[in-house]
């Protein structure tokens, strides 16, 4: 699935929830199946820096791919970085570069999150392009 696919399909999947709890509870789900970091790499080097509460983020490239594997010490953190690694994890660097992810907006996450998260979730956004685009130019 292309990246824009993936995000029209979480826009569907989130436009199934009547209310924001709902939303929030599918989003701590969403945090349970993130493929989990290898603890050998929950050091300071991959903690997103941007981010209230803690949050890992390893990235590797795979036959030409670039694959994220994450973890948070919060739950809804958990999820966002979840939602992030769903839609970018499997893609080309270049592809990881150039996308433009509106599905942020288009599920209501900006508004209802709070500043210091949606602070995280831009920093989450950053450092995944820029771990991208440092392997795009390594290879």
């Amino acid at each position: 699935m292309t990246i824009n696919e993936i995000q029209d399909e979480l826009i569907e999947d989130f436009a199934f929830f009547t209310d924001w709890m709902e939303k929030y509870e599918y989003i701590i789900q969403l945090g349970k199946e993130v493929p989990l970091i290898d603890e050998q790499y929950k050091t300071d080097e991959y903690i997103i820096k941007g981010c209230q509460s803690k949050v890992w983020l390893f990235p590797e490239i795979k036959e030409g791919k670039v694959y994220f594997t994450a973890d948070s010490d919060a739950i809804i953190t958990k999820g966002l970085v979840s939602l992030m690694v769903k839609v970018l994890s499997g893609h080309t660097a270049k592809e990881i570069v150039d996308a433009d992810l509106y599905f942020v907006d288009k599920i209501g996450l900006k508004e209802h999150l709070s500043p210091t998260r949606a602070n995280g979730l831009l920093s989450m956004i950053k450092q995944m392009k820029l771990y991208a685009l440092a392997l795009q130019v390594k290879a």
